[in-house]
Formats: structure tokens, C-alpha cells, sequence
């Protein structure tokens, strides 16, 4: 899987997300996606964001299964049959 194709299918997220408005939730979010959260915390993200913990995880997974999503449409244009697809994933 190339690298160009992970950048496109992160750029559509995040204009999936400008688009509906909520554009610096994405930005906040997006180190938890990235696996480059560091020392960050849900708490410190939820009081940062003035959310509950339990919200927090709820918009993190969301985004991850959002992100996944996309990815299998990526592929999916790359490759000959839906079979394909898992394959690559993998």
C-alpha cells in the first residue's frame, strides 16, 4: 500500500470533516489516528475539548472507523475484484 494512497484517504477524511464543520476536532483528534498522541490522554482531550472520557473515545473511534472506511474505497479503485480488497489490507 503506498504512501500517496494513506495521504489521500487521510486528506479526504479531513475535508470530510472541515466540510461538516468540525474541522478542529479533526486536528485535535488526529494524533490518536496517527498512533502520535505521545503522553496525551482522553482526559486531558476531554477537558481540552470540553467533552466528557466516554465522548472522547466515542469521536476517536469514529474517526478510525471513518478513516477505515475510506481506506477500503481507496483500495477498492485500485484493485480488480472486492476480494482484492482484504487482501491488500492485509
Amino acid at each position: 500500500m503506498g504512501l500517496a494512497l494513506l495521504a489521500r484517504v487521510l486528506s479526504r477524511l479531513e475535508q470530510s470533516y472541515v466540510q461538516s464543520g468540525k474541522g478542529a476536532l479533526f486536528t485535535t483528534l488526529k494524533p490518536f489516528l496517527l498512533g502520535e498522541q505521545g503522553e496525551t490522554t482522553y482526559e486531558a482531550l476531554a477537558t481540552q475539548l470540553g467533552l466528557t472520557k466516554a465522548a472522547v473515545k466515542v469521536a476517536v473511534y469514529r474517526l478510525r472507523r471513518r478513516y477505515r472506511e475510506l481506506l477500503r474505497e481507496e483500495i477498492a479503485h485500485t484493485v480488480a475484484s472486492p476480494e482484492e480488497v482484504e487482501e491488500q489490507l492485509r
